[in-house]
């Protein structure tokens, strides 16, 4: 089995109960953020939404 390397896609699992999101890094590695599906939902729908410009 060879390492894991930064290159690469995203990656979205279900492992159990959890959703398992691996973020490629600059650098190489992945940051691995284990998510319920409740905050998977949530996140999705912050990505989803348009961004605001900030008011100064």
């Amino acid at each position: 089995m060879r390492p894991r390397t930064g290159d690469g896609p995203l990656e979205v699992t279900k492992e159990g109960d959890a959703v398992v999101m691996r973020i490629p890094l600059e650098g190489g590695g992945r940051l691995v953020v284990e998510l319920t599906p409740d905050e998977a939902d949530a996140l999705s729908a912050e990505l989803s939404a348009p961004a605001e410009p900030e008011q100064s």
